[in-house]
């Protein structure tokens, strides 16, 4: 398990208490539940790919479910659920820029030497294990195809 991210959440929870920050206190403990969930079911300790792919569906719920809230009028659920998708996102690696990931497509797309939009996939599948947790994927999907329909 990535012992710096975890320990940070342990510590964190803890002062959640201190400060009774009741609402944090509640969503670092699920993540933390999470987590250890996935640890007891795959048998062994989490590696770091492991904790990002949790913290990132925990984070993806909570989207979802803000939006959702935001579709039925519901201002305060939803703000809720975006003050817990910030205090989740502080257990992942640092968010890579358009730039940063723009780069990277091409990267991909040389590798796989992909000529247009039906190589899709190919520059998928080289592009998300180097984003992952760091990008969100609709947004990694969008560019791919935007990269692809201009070499095409």
């Amino acid at each position: 398990m990535p012992v710096e991210a975890f320990e940070r959440m342990q510590a964190d929870i803890k002062e959640a208490m201190r400060s009774h920050a009741k609402d944090k206190l509640i969503a670092l403990r699920t993540l933390h539940s999470e987590i250890k969930n996935v640890s007891v079911n795959a048998g062994k300790e989490l590696t770091e790919d492991d904790f990002i792919a949790v913290v990132t569906r925990a984070i993806k719920q909570r989207t979802e479910a803000a939006e959702q809230y935001e579709a039925g009028n519901r201002a305060d659920l939803a703000a809720k659920e975006r003050a817990e998708i910030g205090w989740l996102q502080a257990y992942l690696p640092a968010a890579l820029g358009r730039d940063e990931v723009a780069a990277i497509i091409q990267a991909a797309i040389a590798e796989v030497e992909a000529k247009g939009k039906q190589d899709m996939g190919k520059v998928m599948k080289v592009v998300m294990p180097k984003v992952k947790g760091r990008c969100d994927g609709k947004l990694v999907n969008q560019m791919v195809g935007e990269l692809l329909a201009q070499q095409g």
